[in-house]
């Protein structure tokens, strides 16, 4: 029997990391916050880099912080990663939203919060417009190209359509890694390692 030894061996995309981009957590990683994850570079300089886990939903609910959303459907919290976890991130594609980051083309990070708070108690449409995040995620200056080095990220193209998506979020890993094709698609069926929580 014939096989490609080489399908199982782990190795990086070697795809330069930049805002916009996504990084894709290879499978074997163990770790409870970044198994299986799939984070948005949202700033990637020689400071440093920064971004936000998109798949990991919190149990908490915007309307469970900001009483002032109670009236609404619950708006899910996502888990942006283990850094100011006290500090609200919003991910949107509304455009006139001052002092907005633009991340990608049609898609911003923050900005003016009281018209996100407007826009919401107007009844206006959030699913696939707003996302929700508590904390983000960091790497010091080099450290994530180290980590590329080490086989531990793939980077990958952002949809903002599957960004987006919260429903989609628990495919969004699977999804992510199998749109590289090659290996990189027969790895996304490889079974998860549990993490202990």
């Amino acid at each position: 029997m014939d096989t490609n030894a080489d399908i199982f061996k782990i190795e990086t995309n070697h795809v330069v990391p930049s805002r916009g981009k996504v990084l894709i957590s290879e499978p074997f990683l163990y770790d409870e916050m970044f198994g299986r994850s799939v984070i948005l570079l949202v700033d990637h300089t020689m400071d440093g880099t920064m971004g936000l886990v998109l798949n990991k939903p919190l149990t908490l609910c915007l309307n469970d912080v900001l009483k002032e959303f109670k009236d609404v459907d619950d708006i899910p919290i996502y888990k942006g990663g283990p850094l100011s976890t006290d500090t609200l991130f919003y991910l949107h594609t509304l455009k006139d939203i001052e002092d907005s980051l633009q991340i990608g083309k049609g898609f911003y990070l923050n900005g003016d919060f009281e018209a996100i708070r407007r826009y919401i108690l107007q009844g206006n449409e959030i699913s696939g417009k707003i996302r929700f995040f508590l904390g983000y995620s960091g790497w010091e200056h080099d450290q994530l190209c180290q980590e590329i080095e080490e086989n531990t990220w793939l980077i990958g193209s952002a949809d903002i359509t599957s960004l987006m998506n919260e429903k989609g979020s628990p495919k969004l890993w699977k999804n992510a890694l199998g749109q590289l094709g090659g290996k990189y698609e027969t790895w996304s069926r490889f079974p998860q390692i549990p993490t202990l929580n």
